[in-house]
């Protein structure tokens, strides 16, 4: 929880709170991306808010809800790329993933989609690097094939962006600005060379900075490395001689162990943290994609909670809801919640309200009466950000 920014300044290191939209919000958003080294994008906002601004709400009390919307403009120091997924990560990152760019410009799918009709490819770059930006949206084409449905100028340049020769410059209303990538990255950030083998020590050691423990899987799922074991124990090892990560088993509640890292402040941080239990947050939602809640194996080691997303399931095969909020209160996550925002009637609608029955955790067994409170806290938390009321 300090290492997610989820406990007290003293304890995380992050600001607790950024009221308003202003320069303060925008310096607090990036302290919190700055301390995964992503915020993962997504399209959903039945709730009243995408989850790249879900995860900055739930850190950031007071902060409006459009900040999380408004962070990728021309002159801030972020960028988007394929992080954990889409994501938008620190200006910095940039040169670490050089050696994902290359293999995307490999990639027998890019090459696919870039040599089916390379007519349309140099008309695509002339077009950006004579008539400026472009949206997604204004592509001609009619839409066809797995690619999300993408039209095939859009495939062409999702392809030209993964493989380093356009970078995304902007989101408005989520849509994404296309552009030269010399245009958008500074002269300075692209000139740095970051080598393959330190560009994986430095992004694992960031992984590790935001989860503050966990196992290899996590780490290579942070950052899309699964497929690149030999690599990942490399860099792993080299970590640890250098005494920047240690080795540090988990233990369940069953007595069974899971191996994973730490790094060696973090591991001194755990008794000051065990002894004074400084959490006593009376509740927050936290989106499904939160850094805390995406490696669902480990939230359920963690937590004994079954994090599950529902979205792709027809309605009569839910068993929380389209889109739930998982209720986080002290070390614990004690419900969830399947909201949907009506602007239109200034509502925000409950569709479902489930609080978790068992406890899993060393901490204090919560009542079902403190369960209630802490997510009626969570509830009025959010719905004040979104300037709604409960329905």
């Amino acid at each position: 929880m300090a290492r997610a920014g989820l406990l007290d300044p003293r304890w995380s290191g992050l600001p607790r709170s950024a009221k308003g939209g202003g320069a303060r919000a925008r310096n607090a958003s990036h302290a919190v991306i700055r301390r995964f080294g992503y915020l993962q994008l997504d399209t959903i906002s039945v709730a009243g808010a995408r989850s790249h601004a879900l995860v900055l709400l739930s850190r950031l009390k007071g902060i409006h809800p459009e900040v999380g919307e408004t962070l990728l403009r021309p002159g801030e120091p972020l960028f988007e790329y394929w992080g954990h997924e889409a994501c938008w990560m620190p200006m910095e990152l940039y040169p670490h993933f050089a050696f994902r760019r290359r293999g995307m410009a490999r990639s027998d799918w890019c090459r696919e989609i870039l040599d089916a009709d390379r007519s349309l490819t140099r008309s695509i770059l002339r077009r950006i690097r004579d008539e400026g930006p472009i949206r997604s949206a204004d592509l001609d084409g009619e839409s066809h094939g797995p690619w999300w449905g993408y039209k095939t100028a859009k495939r062409v340049v999702v392809a030209l962006w993964s493989s380093g020769r356009l970078a995304v410059r902007e989101r408005r209303s989520f849509q994404r600005s296309f552009d030269i990538a010399e245009r958008v990255i500074p002269d300075d950030v692209r000139a740095l060379r970051v080598d393959r083998r330190a560009a994986f020590r430095e992004l694992l050691l960031l992984a590790l900075h935001g989860h503050g423990w966990a196992q290899t899987g996590t780490l290579a799922a942070t950052w899309r490395l699964r497929n690149l074991k030999q690599e990942l124990e490399s860099a792993l090892d080299d970590l640890r001689e250098d005494g920047r990560i240690v080795v540090c088993d988990f233990q369940r509640e069953d007595g069974t162990r899971r191996r994973g890292w730490i790094r060696p402040e973090d591991l001194e941080q755990t008794d000051d943290l065990r002894r004074m239990r400084p959490r006593g947050d009376r509740g927050v939602l936290l989106s499904p994609f939160d850094p805390v809640l995406w490696d669902r194996a480990r939230v359920k080691d963690l937590f004994g909670f079954d994090q599950v997303l529902e979205v792709f399931k027809p309605a009569p095969q839910r068993k929380y809801g389209y889109f739930c909020l998982p209720v986080l209160a002290g070390d614990q996550l004690v419900a969830r919640v399947d909201l949907k925002a009506d602007r239109g009637q200034g509502k925000l609608r409950i569709l479902s309200r489930r609080h978790e029955e068992s406890r899993h955790s060393p901490g204090p067994h919560r009542s079902r009466e403190t369960t209630r409170e802490a997510t009626d806290h969570a509830l009025e938390r959010f719905r004040h950000a979104l300037g709604l009321d409960l329905s």
